[in-house]
């Protein structure tokens, strides 16, 4: 990647800073016209259930921005990480930022069934915006709905193996990566990246614990959204989740993804759906389920020298269950 590359790296988180800025503190009247001076006239945005896909700007609005700030009052977000990239997936020629966080706000109004307590709540969240032609083209917005129900008393998911936490950002605090980085360093945590997903793929390891040494410290920490839940260390992370996850799941495609890249030692993708699979052993204790339901899933990472530290996890599980005849917004 040249200096001229690392440039418009800068510039597109410039953009989206900028946007940030714009579209947080918009009033529900001024909504429309922050994001006619950002989005592409084309714009396509992915959002969890009961959201999905939406096109223009307008349809954005009236589905998720317009009911989410009148649920919500004196919302702020709360950036934890924030770094852009190249997306491998295209062959590095499309430009993404990336943002997680929480949104922090005053829960006083209904929002898609879930019953308010008037109370603070911290709303997980992952963004990945496409920069073309000075204008965001292309969002995905995860939002962990299953951990805002967990504040609210709300727990439909009948067996959580991990635990359900108000996630912290990075431990090391350097997760919002405004200024440029070494070039280096970002292709080093995206080789690592890419090198964690082929030993899950190829399955040549004889333990769980031989494959997840290769790329992972032992003290790593795994930030999976509720449903599922945190763990920590290796030992944890097998007991706690992947032994569930493949035990209880079968059949597992994996579709690919939209975007994969990395800046720095931060680095994730997501995937619309990243995964099929027939969860037949009551995953997450729910009812079996015998035909395929899709995983739509943000991972991002924080490399730590040569092995991977943590792992920040967002899953659309609502979406995933409703596949399987779950529908929980209409259950609550």
């Amino acid at each position: 990647m040249t200096v001229r590359e690392n440039d418009e790296l800068q510039q597109a988180k410039t953009f989206v800073l900028n946007w940030q800025q714009s579209i947080d503190s918009a009033t529900e009247d001024g909504l429309p016209a922050g994001f006619a001076e950002y989005m592409a006239d084309n714009y396509l945005w992915r959002g969890m259930h009961p959201f999905h896909e939406q096109s223009g700007s307008d349809s954005v609005i009236d589905v998720f921005y317009r009911p989410f700030r009148r649920a919500f009052s004196a919302v702020q977000r709360r950036q934890d990480i924030f770094f852009a990239g190249r997306n491998q997936i295209d062959d590095f020629n499309s430009v993404w930022v990336a943002s997680m966080g929480h949104f922090m706000g005053l829960f006083d109004q209904p929002f898609i069934g879930i019953s308010p307590h008037q109370k603070i709540v911290m709303i997980r969240y992952a963004e990945f915006h496409k920069i073309e032609k000075n204008q965001i083209s292309e969002t995905a917005l995860f939002i962990d709905l299953l951990h805002l129900m967990a504040q609210v008393g709300l727990n439909p998911i009948m067996k959580q193996t991990g635990v359900h936490l108000i996630q912290p950002g990075p431990q090391t605090h350097d997760g919002l990566l405004f200024a440029d980085h070494n070039l280096q360093e970002g292709k080093a945590t995206l080789d690592l990246i890419n090198r964690m997903i082929a030993d899950i793929n190829e399955g040549q390891y004889a333990t769980p614990e031989d494959e997840l040494r290769q790329c992972w410290h032992d003290d790593m920490l795994w930030w999976g959204p509720t449903g599922i839940g945190a763990t920590y260390t290796i030992d944890r992370y097998i007991q706690q989740h992947q032994k569930p996850f493949r035990t209880q799941n079968e059949g597992r495609r994996f579709n690919g993804h939209i975007c994969r890249m990395a800046e720095g030692n931060y680095g994730g993708f997501f995937g619309w759906p990243n995964l099929s699979l027939r969860p037949s052993g009551g995953y997450m204790g729910m009812p079996p389920h015998h035909d395929f339901a899709d995983m739509r899933v943000v991972d991002i990472y924080r490399r730590r020298g040569d092995k991977l530290a943590e792992n920040w996890v967002f899953i659309d599980l609502l979406h995933f269950l409703n596949m399987q005849g779950q529908d929980i917004l209409g259950q609550i």
